[in-house]
């Protein structure tokens, strides 16, 4: 997104590196991924909305032909270049992949190293360093796709997944749960009132403990009382104290832990299906040790 933009490519080269540093990566069947086809954009993202994101991207690629600027701003925080397009297709794509793997059982669960992130893509508006949400894309391909009846969504990026939101809230088909930081970008979240959605707006300055409390009492008695067939994780690792995106105060361990509890319900209601995708996270360090410890549980390492 330029230069010096937190939404960086040094991210997936930091957990890149220390999975091959810890022997994580040893655990781990890597994939490449396709691009997701447009009619799977399509099944989270309004048909206008994919056709003009595609739209600016060529007349982009135009501008620049011309001497014209590099980069299109979608708003304050987001822009777009040639690459983005292509870049967001195989986002996607890889929740796609993952989802077919694991429902077929070549996978036992997979996590997606992605970028751009999803989670604050709406139905029909790019924002927060999202473009296509690649979470309620597979998803909602989970349900089309792979017939199943109940899936769950869990969102612990310290920002408010509110695209994930605006495209689940009142499909009944879908449980999402989440906790971010309140008052924060993005406004909403606290006001939701779907009775398929479980947000847990937490203040500044919460550390791990306080999370897990809440998790207990609010996200796990919803999940195991909905059983869902699959769940999907939107893995934001921004509330970690190091992070300077937020005010939170997660540690590796808590990351740890979230993601047993996570693999606990899965167990007993999905047949242990898991598909968990990047979304925040952004001092380089804090991400690539939690994603390790995130990782470490869903591979049993």
């Amino acid at each position: 997104m330029g230069a010096g933009h937190p939404e960086c490519p040094e991210r997936l080269d930091a957990i890149e590196n220390r999975l091959l540093v810890s022997g994580v990566g040893d655990a781990l069947q890597r994939r490449e991924v396709p691009e997701a086809p447009i009619a799977d954009i399509e099944l989270a993202h309004g048909r206008m909305y994919v056709a003009a994101l595609r739209g600016l991207t060529d007349g982009l690629r135009e501008e620049i032909e011309a001497g014209g600027p590099t980069h299109a701003q979608i708003d304050p925080d987001t822009s777009l270049n040639v690459h983005t397009w292509d870049a967001a297709l195989r986002a996607a794509g890889a929740a796609v992949a993952a989802t077919d793997a694991v429902m077929a059982g070549e996978l036992d669960n997979a996590f997606c190293s992605v970028r751009p992130p999803g989670h604050h893509a709406c139905k029909d508006k790019a924002m927060g360093f999202c473009f296509f949400n690649n979470v309620a894309i597979a998803a909602r391909y989970a349900l089309e796709r792979h017939g199943l009846k109940r899936v769950a969504i869990v969102d612990f990026d310290v920002h408010h997944g509110n695209g994930t939101e605006n495209i689940v809230a009142g499909d009944q088909r879908i449980l999402m749960v989440s906790f971010f930081q309140h008052p924060f970008y993005p406004d909403g979240g606290a006001r939701s009132n779907a009775s398929n959605l479980v947000n847990v707006p937490v203040p500044a300055y919460t550390k791990g403990q306080q999370v897990r409390d809440l998790i207990e009492a609010h996200w796990l008695p919803r999940l195991d009382a909905y059983k869902p067939e699959m769940v999907f994780i939107s893995a934001g690792f921004d509330a970690h104290r190091a992070d300077d995106m937020g005010q939170m105060g997660l540690v590796e361990a808590d990351y740890a832990w979230i993601t047993h509890r996570i693999m606990e319900v899965a167990q007993r209601h999905a047949k242990g299906r898991v598909v968990s995708c990047l979304e925040g996270g952004y001092n380089l360090d804090a991400l690539a040790f939690s994603v390790e410890s995130h990782i470490r549980v869903l591979a049993d390492f």
